[in-house]
């Protein structure tokens, strides 16, 4: 520990313990963190003890610590206020900072009369109303066609009431998506009216703009005016028919925000859903660097994230545990000025909108990092599935291979980032005892494969490296065979077994306890199919060449004067029964433990009587 820690250790102990917020400063002055704590003594205390258990973000951030302040703070939820507020007001290094990839889009209704529905990226002084900000133009854009269409809005680029009475009416009256103004099919008013309802649709919804057209309609034929209640009437309808396409997105709760995670090698993505009256109304996402810890960065995002928002759903849609969460709630709520609650569903509509949000997190990493959307969505699914704290970036999985318990050997297969590393591929023989036990054989192997981690775990790679999963050919009894060894070695590494149906197709994936079937999250279930026939073709391709040379070592222990230590010799040297017969008596005797006659035997099994000549 160099100097300077231990001297804001001793600082951090001295502090007292109660809530606040602490400001770490490099030295320049300038804040580069800024966190809050139920007690200060012990939070901050923990940055300047051992770094074993800290993440690489965190050990770069105390590495430019120069000093510390502090804020105390009458209760925990004041420091989360105090805390998104300062993060908000220095933007600090180490925090996480939301910025946008790309800028804000609005809706812009044109002055009146005729007023026409536009998606805009910018507000001009011009006169025009504005709706916005929103975060996604693809929404904006689909948003603008639907209240022009239910509303037969004109979108040409004719001007009115110029261009009224100079030309017949085109298409899109005769297909019904415009009311044609331009030849006097609809009036002033009526049409001023349609933009009204139009612009009432995008700010409330499908649900909340039927029941006040219905209304409309009523009234309408209370009135006896059937043309108008009839025009309403089609408005309905339009309505009704996109909401009904719009189904596949509809959210079973009418406001909402989902928020998921897809966590890359190098950088990270929040993806948010936004939901109003049961409709996406909006969805955005930001680029982070990776995310070591998934349950902390939720929490610090849903801080951050609403802190730059001014309206609050009455519940936030997580696709994992977060810290602190019932601090968040009660944050939320006092936000919002009514109850708001963070939830992370575990089935039903929910999960599929979770899933969704998260799919779509992972195609904007994969148009980040260049990687195909499946290699990131498919491991993010993984984790999801297995209840894992983030994606498994390295992967490790094993298959026994024997042939009636004789040359029983297994095979390890590493996928790295959901593609196969195949210099970090291993085979073992296994040697703890004689014939067929699959399950004994997997626990001899995870055994001899941790005990080669406590041997080269300084060099980081190869049996240095821990696998974040590991992966076995095999049910419950492979997972109970090996957790004993995993248990030993005190290393906390999950482990799963890849079960097959009757047509010896992945089927599950299962614990000690239950199976969790897979088929249903079709990247995840494409990666580990992948990785379940990659180890088995490994496995036999293993086993199939120690049966080889077995069946060649038995041939060469026919001849006169060759055992099995000989024949293993001439096999080790020359790799194949055709060189051995190929080689000539110099070239046999040549070989470690081979005689000079011993050689003369050999070349006489395979070619005849031996010439004695010596090569020259």
């Amino acid at each position: 520990m160099n100097e300077k820690i231990k001297i804001l250790r001793k600082k951090a102990m001295s502090l007292p313990l109660e809530p606040g917020v602490y400001l770490m400063k490099n030295k320049s002055g300038k804040i580069i963190y800024v966190g809050k704590a139920k007690a200060l003594k012990n939070r901050v205390s923990q940055y300047f003890g051992s770094d074993k258990n800290h993440e690489e973000k965190v050990k770069k951030m105390v590495e430019n610590v120069d000093d510390f302040d502090y804020i105390l703070c009458d209760s925990e939820h004041e420091a989360l206020i105090l805390e998104c507020s300062l993060i908000k007001q220095y933007n600090p290094k180490y925090n996480i900072l939301l910025k946008y990839e790309s800028g804000y889009h609005y809706i812009r209704i044109s002055p009146r009369p005729y007023s026409k529905i536009t998606a805009v990226r910018k507000i001009d002084d011009d006169g025009a109303q504005y709706l916005g900000p929103y975060m996604s133009g693809f929404i904006v854009k689909n948003i603008v066609e639907e209240a022009n269409s239910i509303f037969r809005l004109s979108t040409c680029g004719k001007v009115f009431p110029r261009d009224i009475g100079k030309e017949r009416p085109c298409l899109n009256y005769h297909i019904k998506r415009c009311s044609a103004p331009c030849a006097r099919k609809i009036s002033e008013d009526e049409y001023d009216a349609s933009v009204r309802r139009a612009v009432e649709y995008i700010k409330g919804g499908a649900a909340s703009s039927i029941e006040a057209l219905k209304a409309q309609m009523m009234q309408a034929a209370d009135n006896l005016d059937f043309e108008r209640a009839a025009k309403i009437r089609d408005n309905i309808y339009s309505i009704q028919r996109v909401t009904a396409k719009q189904k596949v997105i509809m959210s079973p709760i009418p406001e909402q925000d989902i928020i998921a995670l897809a966590n890359g090698i190098k950088e990270s993505c929040f993806e948010v859903f936004r939901f109003k009256s049961g409709r996406l109304a909006d969805d955005e996402h930001f680029m982070l660097d990776r995310v070591e810890n998934p349950k902390q960065a939720r929490a610090e995002f849903v801080a951050r994230y609403y802190t730059m928002r001014e309206d609050v759903p009455s519940r936030v849609v997580l696709d994992g545990e977060c810290d602190d969460a019932e601090l968040l709630n009660e944050w939320l709520t006092n936000k919002r000025g009514k109850k708001a609650e963070i939830s992370v569903p575990q089935k039903g509509r929910q999960l599929e909108l979770v899933e969704m949000c998260r799919k779509n997190a992972a195609e904007h990493l994969s148009n980040k990092t260049g990687r195909p959307v499946r290699e990131v969505s498919a491991l993010n699914e993984l984790a999801s599935l297995l209840g894992l704290p983030e994606p498994p970036m390295y992967i490790e999985s094993y298959d026994i291979s024997n042939t009636a318990g004789s040359e029983n050997v297994a095979g390890m297969v590493v996928f790295e980032e959901g593609r196969p590393l195949k210099s970090a591929y291993r085979r073992f023989k296994i040697k703890g005892f004689e014939g067929q036990d699959d399950y004994a054989s997997m626990h001899e192997v995870i055994s001899r494969r941790l005990e080669e981690y406590e041997k080269h775990k300084d060099e980081g790679e190869g049996f240095g490296r821990l696998p974040d999963l590991i992966l076995l050919d095999g049910g419950k009894g492979q997972v109970s065979a090996v957790m004993p060894a995993i248990e030993k070695s005190g290393l906390n590494i999950p482990v799963f077994g890849m079960v097959k149906d009757s047509k010896h197709k992945t089927s599950a994936i299962t614990t000690t306890g239950s199976e969790i079937a897979i088929k249903s999250t079709r990247s995840a279930y494409t990666l580990v199919s992948k990785i379940q026939e990659e180890v088995h073709r490994f496995a036999i391709s293993y086993h199939r060449q120690r049966r080889s040379k077995s069946a060649v070592s038995s041939v060469l222990q026919e001849i006169e004067g060759v055992g099995k230590s000989r024949a293993s010799a001439l096999l080790k040297h020359f790799k194949s029964m055709k060189a051995i017969k190929a080689a000539s008596i110099d070239e046999l005797a040549s070989v470690k433990g081979i005689s000079r006659s011993a050689a003369e035997k050999i070349y006489e099994y395979f070619n005849g009587e031996a010439d004695n000549r010596s090569e020259q």
